[in-house]
């Protein structure tokens, strides 16, 4: 017998526009921090365009570690280390109350009429900015066959709490976790990225039957890292909403392959680094650490990607992209839209909504502008007539498009996008037209 998808809820809008703030909603909480003053980040978003909110809900932390969270202390890498990284350049430590905290933000989701998707990121990084290892060792204690499902069981706990507290109405649909092949969820499995995701599939199910177990008429998936366009046979028949996450890399892969940035650390090799794009007085990557080494278990980017961002004269990077780009141009946007149809014929295969919870081009160090340029902003116009054509549920105007990072000052943007997809109007030939 086929699975039925659990039915989009009735009271969440027709078309979703996310904007991500994955863990920095809870770690970005200190003083003249983006996240100090939740009401005020729900108010821009709002006024933004955004009626949705995409956030690490730190389930397996707060409903089954046991740890004690009333008092959560958070805060950097340590000393300079990720500073000049996006999502990894804390300002200030901050202790908060985690259970409270989440009542807090769900509070102000619905005061200011947004919904949210919740997922975890404790498998990729989350963990990694608390104060001490007791958050990484409790989530590597559990054994990477029960991983994904221990996940599941929290996530069904955490939804007792906030509907105890009348708040589980602001959920559009949960994630058992984010990028499922990316991260220690995956521990274990060998392969290449498609092969994971193939391997993984066992896993994910018992998850998702431990949720609908407990939540059987909420909508519930897992979302992967881009599309795996060459495994789509690995994603769970049992998913209510097809999640991807379509970062096309291009000319951004083209630089990361030009310094080693990925992969095996001797890979980097920093000679044609410090020529072409890093700051003077860099230190050599074996001298560059966290302050404490379990926080390299707990965070799944590479040191050498690290080091390069935090050392790297963004302009420098910027600089290089757009000299390269040309030649990337057509496939970038090919690529998109390779992914964006295999999505859609999925989803439509299984009875599903689509969502693009994160994607397009992918992160540049901190202060690079490639993606908030000219070039960047016409790619997330481009995004949104696909997500359109493709009858996407929700969409993004760009990961990069939330209050810990520089686009969102790009107020012009974000609303023009999130318009643009919530009324169904396609921006390119709007643009073409009264040229």
């Amino acid at each position: 017998m086929s699975y039925v998808p659990v039915p989009r809820p009735a009271h969440l809008p027709e078309r979703l526009t996310i904007t991500l703030w994955d863990f920095s909603w809870y770690v970005r909480t200190g003083p003249g921090e983006p996240f100090e003053d939740l009401d005020r980040a729900f108010a821009e978003a709002v006024d933004r365009g955004y009626n949705t909110v995409r956030i690490c809900a730190m389930p397996y932390l707060l409903f089954g570690s046991g740890l004690d969270t009333s008092a959560l202390r958070l805060g950097s890498l340590g000393g300079a280390y990720g500073q000049r990284v996006r999502w990894y350049d804390v300002g200030h430590p901050t202790v908060i109350d985690g259970r409270a905290h989440l009542l807090a933000f769900f509070q102000a989701a619905k005061r200011h009429g947004c919904f949210v998707i919740v997922s975890s990121w404790e498998y990729q990084q989350s963990s990694s900015f608390a104060e001490d290892p007791s958050w990484c060792n409790a989530l590597m204690d559990i054994e990477p066959e029960q991983r994904a499902e221990a996940q599941a069981v929290a996530l069904a706990d955490l939804i007792d709490f906030l509907a105890e507290h009348q708040l589980d109405d602001r959920i559009a649909f949960t994630e058992i976790h984010n990028e499922v092949q990316a991260g220690h969820l995956a521990d274990g499995l060998t392969g290449d990225p498609d092969e994971r995701v193939v391997a993984l599939r066992p896993r994910l199910e018992r998850a998702l039957a431990a949720f609908h177990s407990r939540h059987p008429n909420r909508p519930v998936t897992v979302n992967y890292a881009r599309v795996p366009v060459g495994a789509m046979r690995g994603i769970p028949e049992t998913v209510d909403v097809l999640v991807c996450h379509p970062y096309v890399y291009g000319v951004l892969g083209a630089f990361i392959d030009r310094y080693g940035l990925r992969g095996r650390p001797e890979a980097f090799d920093q000679t044609p680094a410090e020529q072409e794009i890093l700051r003077a007085g860099s230190p050599k990557l074996t001298d560059w650490a966290p302050d404490q080494s379990w926080r390299l278990t707990a965070t799944i980017v590479s040191k050498a990607e690290i080091f390069v961002h935090d050392w790297a004269d963004a302009e420098a990077v910027d600089r290089w992209l757009y000299r390269h780009y040309p030649a990337w141009e057509e496939e970038m946007a090919t690529t998109l839209r390779l992914w964006l149809d295999v999505a859609h014929d999925w989803a439509n295969q299984h009875g599903v909504p689509i969502v693009f919870g994160e994607g397009w081009i992918g992160y540049t160090p901190r202060d690079g502008r490639f993606e908030e340029g000219p070039i960047g902003a016409e790619f997330c116009r481009l995004a949104i007539d696909e997500s359109l054509r493709v009858g996407a549920w929700g969409t993004i105007v760009c990961s990069n498009a939330a209050p810990h990072h520089a686009m969102w000052d790009d107020v012009a943007l974000q609303r023009q996008c999130n318009e643009a997809f919530l009324t169904g109007t396609p921006l390119r030939p709007a643009r073409e037209a009264s040229a």
